[in-house]
């Protein structure tokens, strides 16, 4: 919005939740029956990334000689068997090959989004996993590797094997939509992030409507206006009527500039009233101030979290995470936040787990919001970016539903 200067152990699980490791979570006590069946092998599979022919369809396939294999390097990667509609889900057996995980977890889903623990580990050895005594329902069985055992290389797995009781099936579900793998670069995600921060800033998901909102919300920044909330008391919103004048000269805004140039830095309106919003609404409606401003929010917000967020081994949901905290705090608000997160936890990039490191970022980002009188409501973080990691959508996937300052959304492309 701104530009502004095999032992047991404990993992911290998105939300502030610890729980003990290497043991399943959800188990019952009772042992396995003998009715269960294998109701994965062979069923449609992706990953997050894959490595020459070690594809994910490897993974559950007849043999124990094929495997799956993700990219080389940390952060965190995952594959995912679609079974076809939601099953029970008694046991998994894992074989890893090779390069294996350190900590990682496996996860259920019925819709591809939201995903539900199985079983947690931080004390992975390779070899085989066999876990039982599972209970759990999903259409998709996703095992999520966020650390690697060992320094070089990336994850593999030779065998992934799901049972399930021998019953009918339950009913079909709809897939996830959208590219699973991609981050924010794909262009619906980018969708979904602008509508996401719409929501927040202007209270609706229809970003493209807001070029010409502006209004003064109280906060001390003067006028606030356009997509991702420009000001006339900070750098941004002058850098875009700005641009403006250089495009088309002798808009209704050039006007403007020297009281621009005059309030920046304050809450006045000194110069402006009482014709500036006015003038703001009525240069919205021109296709080159439309595209100033995204321009505008990509150079100042969008395109450096992205640098920033690739560079720590962050997939869609951190990407979007980082690029909020520069629309509200500015670019050096979120390299704070950031610096204060670290303090704290590793990013993916440094070998951390990715889901406690976001769960930091935030808890790092409600702090700072806190200091600040107009952004004590910090729901756009608690109900909505919090919500989405407890459910373990890194990947920002559709369908996608959040709540923002007492409002519902939904998302499902």
């Amino acid at each position: 919005m701104r530009i502004r200067a095999n032992n047991v152990r404990t993992l911290a699980l998105a939300g502030g939740v610890g729980v003990v490791l290497c043991v399943p979570l959800a188990i019952s006590v009772a042992a396995s029956g003998n009715t269960t069946v294998l109701i994965s092998r062979g069923r449609p599979a992706v990953a997050s990334s894959v490595t020459g022919s070690d594809v994910a369809a490897r993974a559950n396939d007849a043999s124990t000689v094929t495997r799956w294999a993700s990219v080389a390097g940390p952060g965190t990667q995952w594959v995912r068997v679609d079974l076809g509609s939601a099953q029970r889900i008694e046991r998994v057996r894992l074989q890893w090959s090779g390069t294996y995980a350190k900590t990682y977890r496996v996860q259920a889903s019925i819709d591809g989004s939201n995903w539900a623990g199985l079983y947690a580990t931080s004390a992975g050895n390779g070899g085989a996993d066999d876990l039982k005594q599972l209970n759990g329902t999903g259409r998709y069985l996703r095992v999520l590797a966020t650390q690697r055992a060992r320094p070089t290389g990336g994850y593999a797995l030779a065998d992934v094997r799901v049972w399930g009781p021998a019953s009918k099936a339950l009913p079909v579900t709809a897939p996830a939509t959208g590219s699973p793998a991609s981050g924010l670069e794909d262009r619906r995600k980018k969708e979904r992030a602008l509508s996401l921060v719409s929501s927040a800033e202007n209270s609706t998901l229809g970003w493209r409507g807001q070029f010409g909102y502006i209004e003064d919300i109280g906060d001390g920044r003067g006028y606030t206006g356009g997509v991702v909330g420009f000001t006339s008391g900070t750098a941004d919103m002058l850098a875009v009527v700005t641009a403006y004048a250089k495009r088309k000269p002798g808009n209704v805004l050039q006007r403007y500039l020297p009281a621009l140039r005059a309030v920046n830095g304050s809450d006045s309106h000194a110069g402006l009233d009482p014709g500036y919003p006015a003038a703001w609404r009525a240069a919205a409606k021109d296709p080159v101030f439309q595209k100033v401003q995204e321009d505008a929010r990509d150079a100042y917000y969008f395109n450096p979290s992205m640098r920033i967020a690739r560079d720590d081994g962050l997939r869609a949901l951190g990407q979007f995470a980082y690029f909020d905290a520069a629309v509200m705090h500015g670019v050096s608000g979120l390299r704070a936040i950031r610096a204060a997160t670290l303090r704290t936890a590793k990013t993916p990039a440094q070998g951390g787990d990715e889901l406690t490191y976001l769960n930091a970022f935030l808890n790092a980002r409600v702090a700072e919001m806190r200091t600040e009188a107009a952004h004590t409501d910090v729901s756009r973080v608690e109900t909505a970016q919090r919500l989405f990691l407890r459910r373990s959508n890194l990947d920002l996937t559709a369908p996608l539903t959040w709540q923002v300052y007492g409002d519902s959304y939904r998302l499902t492309g």
